[in-house]
């Protein structure tokens, strides 16, 4: 009553009236301010789309939107109110209080998570300001041009694409990032490019390259329109085995796709091995193999492999894994070496007559060498086949062509045995195993058994007694080596190989390999 006394004395009757009207305009443009202000409150969650993430200790009051857009601003103002006013009253979140639906309710939440909000709703409003189609093409041109590097069982590599440069010297390549690119500088990748990674004592020896993101790069001195690969000639190199297994058939697996459209690299060339597999490499790319360890010059590609796929299992290529089977490898080895023989031959061909199959049997001087090859040739041709002797050598050409004309081949377990890839289809292989316990079986059924089962060759394989080992000249009979090989594999691989492969020569039993030879024949009939 006192405020109505003093209200009244000061103003006349009119000049109250205006100020009422005056206040009834003022809290209209009150109300209109509040709901500007509030306006990001009213819109559905659901039309933004976003999943925020809140921690269970985030203080937020769910506002059921049932009464329309007023309704929510008078609440939010309502509940400003009563925080203002009293701290202690807050609605805590209770996950047996949110509705398990809660698409039709507006969340207010902390100013921390308002601001994640905030920046999501801006991402979200860039996006859709570019269309799908061009955000699509934009997000493929960033991974492309950004490094993938892979890592596998048994090798690593790193396929580069765009602006890629290439330093010998340092050992060095270089991605240059495109403007739209989000890929961060000073990245870097380290690849030893010889594709047996987990074996310490091969990778010591194979130079590291660095795969570096970066716009602070040399200035191009050759540019080359072509892709490039490097990879390394070190490792162990120098076995004919370890030769295919870890450099030439993984070059084929990653080459291959460019149909000699492509730029050889090798780091730690070893001299004689480019002309030993010169006919291989030629098919597989045109151009002249590149030495780049000392090469001061940067090379600019298009795209460049540092380092070889490679399959895990030793002569083999999964075709489901790879666009590429081991049938296309030899069929590419055959073209590579002018093979004439697809098939091995029939014993009796479609006008009954019997023809002499060609039986190869591969030598050896240093060790696992038959000590009666003499022998062992006049017995298969009494069984009526053709006899070669030969030692696996570095001429490709000779060897890939004699092994080609043979419908079998016969030898020791190693090396020289990965020239089973020569062979004609439905060849017959027979691996003599020498003496040396599970060990030894493990290396000739990996290395060579499993392999030859995917190349359409026929396997046999024939394992020595104690008595056809020359180790029994060596050691007496109640020797560990003799009675235990086992215990020599616990001293480690050098020991073992020393003893069993390096020290060790075969004497065939003539009379107990005869049967394998006549099963030989027998597969040659079907």
């Amino acid at each position: 009553m006192i405020y109505n006394t003093i209200f009244a004395k000061s103003f006349s009757r009119y000049e109250q009236k205006k100020l009422r009207y005056g206040a009834f305009v003022g809290f209209l443009l009150i109300v209109l301010s509040l709901c500007t202000v509030f306006k990001p409150y009213l819109v559905p969650t659901h039309d933004l789309n976003l999943k925020l993430s809140i921690g269970a200790d985030t203080k937020m009051l769910m506002v059921n939107d049932t009464g329309g857009s007023l309704k929510i601003a008078k609440d939010i103002v309502t509940e400003i109110l009563v925080e203002s006013t009293s701290n202690s009253q807050r609605m805590i979140e209770d996950e047996r209080l949110v509705p398990k639906n809660p698409v039709n309710n507006a969340t207010r939440i902390s100013p921390e998570i308002a601001k994640v909000e905030d920046n999501a709703t801006r991402t979200l409003i860039n996006e859709t300001s570019i269309s799908p189609t061009k955000a699509e093409e934009t997000r493929k041109v960033e991974q492309e041009q950004q490094p993938q590097c892979v890592s596998e069982a048994r090798t690593e590599y790193c396929q580069t694409r765009g602006d890629i440069r290439v330093h010998g010297n340092s050992s060095s390549v270089y991605v240059v990032p495109q403007k739209t690119n989000s890929l961060a500088e000073n990245m870097s990748w380290i690849i030893r490019p010889y594709a047996r990674k987990t074996d310490a004592f091969a990778m010591s020896s194979v130079r590291k390259w660095s795969i570096k993101a970066s716009n602070q790069v040399p200035q191009c001195t050759k540019n080359h329109s072509i892709p490039a690969v490097i990879f390394s000639t070190a490792g162990y190199t120098g076995n004919h085995f370890h030769e295919f297994s870890d450099i030439i058939i993984p070059l084929f697996l990653t080459c291959k796709q460019f149909n000699g459209q492509v730029q050889l690299i090798i780091t730690d060339k070893i001299p004689w091995w480019i002309p030993k597999h010169q006919a291989f490499l030629k098919k597989l790319s045109k151009y002249e193999i590149m030495d780049i360890d000392k090469d001061d010059e940067v090379h600019c590609f298009p795209k460049v492999i540092v380092g070889l796929k490679r399959y895990h299992k030793e002569l083999s290529i999964d075709p489901q894994k790879y666009s590429y089977s081991i049938k296309d490898f030899r069929d590419f080895l055959r073209d590579s070496y002018s093979l004439k023989r697809v098939n091995a031959i029939k014993i009796r061909d479609i006008d009954n007559q019997i023809k002499k199959p060609k039986l190869l049997i591969l030598s050896r001087k240093r060790s696992r060498a038959f000590t009666n090859i003499n022998q062992i040739a006049k017995m298969a041709k009494g069984l009526g086949f053709k006899v070669i002797v030969m030692e696996a050598g570095q001429n490709m050409w000779s060897i890939a062509n004699v092994v080609n004309s043979c419908d079998v081949l016969m030898g020791v377990h190693g090396a020289g045995l990965t020239n089973i890839l020569f062979l004609p289809e439905n060849a017959i292989f027979i691996q003599v195993v020498p003496y040396g316990g599970t060990q030894v079986d493990w290396l000739a059924t990996n290395d060579f058994a499993k392999p030859s089962e995917d190349m359409n060759i026929k396997y046999l394989e024939y394992k020595i007694k104690l008595e056809e080992s020359t180790l029994i000249q060596q050691y007496p009979l109640d020797h560990m080596i003799i009675k235990d090989p086992s215990l020599i594999v616990k001293q480690g691989w050098e020991a073992f190989r020393s003893v069993y492969f390096d020290k060790q020569n075969v004497k065939l039993d003539v009379n107990r390999f005869r049967p394998t030879l006549q099963r030989a024949l027998e597969l040659l009939h079907q």
